[in-house]
């Protein structure tokens, strides 16, 4: 399959600023290195502990943050590197969905010039036109057309998701970002919108950079799946590879950690010791080996680990702190 989206060695560091003239001392690498790519009605599952920076990479995606260095590049097109005019149309292509619809709605406009808002902007449609699309979007996620007239502070929170589903969708985009879409829902209406999500994706040919933290929702949807540590991507693969085979150390204590819903198949938890390093100032070499105070971290730090392909599609980064084949694989090549 053709890329849709590509990323390559993308970062994004924020200054930490201090002193009388707030000048930047320091910079936070929320997003180190990254690279990946995206295929057309694809969908990549994003996962790591809070504070990883899934998020940010997300947003520096959409454009809501311009990278430090690295590129973006959509249907062969770098929009990393645009203007905000040259970068308009392009908008359409890729769209976003955030975790809290209560705060990305804005709570002073109805539903329907919330939803009607994109085909402002790009001037698509007459008034009348505007209007019949956004009830035609509401009756599509699930929502009832008479919603128009109504705000979002008088929905649950499972309606206003949907909400934001049909604005994300209104531009019949290629690609959206779905920034943890679910993880302020209760259980039973995560399923619902769920499914809601990938009936969509069926339909229109959408493509999903799902970012989450809950592997067992992240397995259900993604075809392959982006194991995210400390700004970095440490593993990627697809999505039963990486679940059955997991080549990194801490993929494989992130697995362990998915709740069993059969009690007779109890796993092994595997516990993270330590704290995760600050990204202001992360250690040298392997960061996971790092806060595992692993024997063998002084090695990864003269040979800093870089992703490899283990097996076709399937990349690790590669270090003996954290692979276990690592001697065995290094002496033979």
């Amino acid at each position: 399959m053709s890329a849709l989206l590509e990323v390559n060695n993308l970062k994004m560091h924020f200054p930490v600023r201090s002193g009388l003239f707030t000048r930047a001392t320091a910079w936070c690498k929320s997003v180190d290195d990254v690279s990946l790519t995206v295929a057309a009605g694809e969908t990549l599952g994003l996962v790591g502990e809070s504070g990883c920076g899934k998020s940010t990479l997300g947003k520096t995606i959409a454009g809501l943050h311009a990278p430090t260095a690295g590129s973006v590049v959509l249907e062969g097109t770098t929009v990393s590197t645009l203007s905000h005019r040259q970068r308009l149309p392009w908008r359409r292509h890729l769209q976003m969905i955030f975790q809290d619809p209560a705060e990305s709605l804005n709570q002073r406009h109805t539903v329907g010039e919330i939803i009607e808002e994109p085909f402002v902007i790009h001037r698509i449609g007459t008034r009348e036109e505007r209007r019949r699309w956004v009830r035609e979007l509401l009756q599509k996620v699930g929502l009832q057309p008479d919603a128009t007239s109504r705000y979002p502070f008088e929905f649950s929170g499972g309606q206003r998701q949907r909400i934001g589903i049909a604005r994300a969708i209104a531009l019949k985009p290629k690609l959206v970002i779905c920034d943890e879409p679910v993880s302020a829902l209760d259980v039973s209406i995560q399923g619902q919108v769920l499914n809601l999500m990938m009936d969509l994706q069926r339909e229109m040919r959408l493509a999903y950079i799902f970012i989450a933290h809950d592997l067992a929702v992240v397995k259900h949807v993604s075809d392959r799946i982006a194991i995210m540590y400390l700004g970095k991507i440490v593993e990627l693969g697809p999505t039963e590879t990486v679940y059955h085979r997991p080549l990194h150390a801490y993929t494989r204590a992130l697995i362990s950690a998915i709740p069993q819903h059969d009690p007779a198949r109890r796993t092994r938890r595997i516990p993270i010791p330590g704290d995760v390093p600050s990204p202001i100032t992360p250690p040298p070499g392997c960061a996971f080996g790092h806060r595992n105070a692993h024997p063998r971290h002084a090695e990864s730090i003269t040979h800093p680990p870089r992703l490899r392909e283990a097996a076709p599609g399937h990349w690790v980064s590669w270090c003996p702190c954290c692979v276990e084949q690592y001697d065995a694989t290094t002496q033979s090549s």
